[in-house]
């Protein structure tokens, strides 16, 4: 009769006792190129698969860099675009073998420092940081313990970090050139209050290509990071008497909410009477009824550098680096080709 499997987790003391053989001949068969004889290895795998046994690999792997786990700090993921990074991002690191946790820093700072505090007991091997607003204490946190961190969009604010950025600066200059050339003269940037690092960035270097230029340009921090921003930036934007021909939002969830108000509230035409650039080309963008022209961070390739940067992170001689990558226009229907 088959012996049946306990309600908990078996240990290797007890597939030692079921296959018949020492509990060091366990641990060789779960070791990657360890000594053991073939028949060994079957009772072993045998009893395992009878067992439900799994390597305790967070226990056996604490001096192994490689196999402790990622920690993936964060707020707002419900947004689209931090959901389509976290989840390009733990889709790499699951393919690379590496355990993720994730901290929602969205509830705010002491949980989310509880929350840290416990990765650090489980002696996570790095603290990745998405864009967004997680508390400067908590990265600080981070870099004391000696982790290795990496910033995404947070580029120049830690030492001892490496950087994963965008190339802000030909972005926001395209995105301005954009609407110079459909024509439009009287510009505004619909920004969020956040004011996380890479939104920031992003309004700033809008307003100095317009102020380069020798355009006015309007901000407006409607309220944060959503689709509602949109609609309130519009509906305030819009009833001017000196109401813009030419936006840009930070966001493209934040663009959104403006072309809906736009058009069903004020009756414009896009891009016949207003045109409209959005950032992140985020899954909505593309939206028949939307067809936003905006940016598009490359997610993969982002999450890619992240699993090279936690591969060697072992090697001591390695300098922390500072990736750039350039985020491509997505052109679709928001934006006139040229002055009409």
């Amino acid at each position: 009769m088959t012996q049946q499997r306990p309600k908990n987790i078996a240990s290797a003391a007890e597939v030692a006792k079921l296959a018949g053989v020492s509990r060091s001949a366990v641990s060789r068969t779960f070791t990657q190129g360890a000594s053991v004889s073939k028949d060994t290895r079957e009772r072993v795998l045998a009893a395992a698969a009878e067992l439900n046994y799994h390597v305790n690999h967070l226990a056996r792997g604490l001096s192994s860099e490689k196999s402790r786990p990622v920690c993936i700090l964060g707020a707002n993921l419900n947004a689209p675009y931090q959901a389509s990074l976290l989840d390009a991002l733990t889709q790499r690191l699951q393919l690379a073998g590496r355990a993720v946790m994730v901290i929602n820093t969205s509830g705010g700072e002491a949980s989310a420092d509880a929350a840290l505090r416990q990765t650090l007991n489980y002696r996570a091997s790095a603290t990745i940081v998405l864009s967004g607003t997680p508390q400067t204490t908590l990265i600080e946190t981070c870099v004391q313990s000696g982790q290795q961190v990496i910033l995404v969009n947070r580029a120049g604010q830690f030492e001892g970090t490496d950087h994963i950025s965008i190339d802000y600066q030909s972005a926001m200059a395209d995105a301005h050139h954009m609407l110079l050339r459909a024509g439009c003269q009287k510009l505004a940037v619909v920004s969020s209050t956040i004011q996380s690092p890479s939104l920031l960035t992003r309004e700033k270097l809008f307003i100095q290509a317009a102020e380069d230029a020798k355009q006015a340009c309007t901000l407006l921090r409607a309220g944060p990071t959503s689709y509602q921003t949109g609609v309130d930036a519009a509906r305030r934007l819009l009833a001017s008497r000196d109401r813009p021909d030419g936006v840009f939002c930070v966001t493209d969830l934040i663009a959104c909410g403006f072309m809906d108000v736009a058009k069903n509230e004020f009756g414009l035409r896009i891009p016949e009477d207003i045109c409209i650039v959005g950032f992140d080309d985020i899954e909505q963008a593309s939206w028949l009824g939307y067809q936003l022209t905006t940016f598009s961070q490359p997610l993969g390739a982002m999450a890619d550098a992240i699993s090279t940067l936690l591969e060697n992170a072992s090697d001591k001689e390695r300098k922390k680096q500072h990736l750039i990558f350039h985020a491509p226009p997505v052109w679709r229907h928001t934006v006139r080709p040229r002055a009409s």
